[in-house]
């Protein structure tokens, strides 16, 4: 080992460039994650309340399918990310603290069972 360039295993985190872009990678995951559960509200059919139907208000009793269509591809890119992230932590994880990060797990179920229960209910 080249003893004029210091060992990356005892640098901090905080100074680790790699490890700060693979955070800022995660945290953009839960972003869209966030973003796809907005453009689910819009997506899903409206409930038509009693009051509603008396009045003479429509409602939207199937999905939106521009709203789907957006809800896949932010789940797909959600999913992706989230897969990415986590080889990418897979390679760089050497120190002894170093965990592997559940949050990264819990992210890709959310996405994986989110894409099956929209192709189940929405197909």
């Amino acid at each position: 080992m080249n003893s004029q360039q210091p060992d990356r295993r005892r640098k901090s985190r905080d100074k680790d460039g790699f490890y700060q872009f693979v955070l800022t990678v995660n945290s953009v995951c839960w972003l869209v994650l966030i973003g796809a559960l907005v453009v689910f509200h819009f997506a899903r059919p409206e409930m038509v309340t009693g009051l509603q139907t008396y009045w003479g208000i429509e409602g939207r009793a199937t999905w939106s399918e521009e709203h789907v269509d957006a809800l896949i591809m932010l789940l797909q890119l959600c999913l992706g990310m989230t897969l990415l992230t986590m080889l990418l932590r897979s390679r760089r994880n050497r120190r002894r603290e170093d965990n592997y990060g559940v949050n990264l797990f819990i992210l890709a179920g959310i996405s994986m069972l989110s894409l099956f229960t929209l192709n189940v209910s929405v197909a």
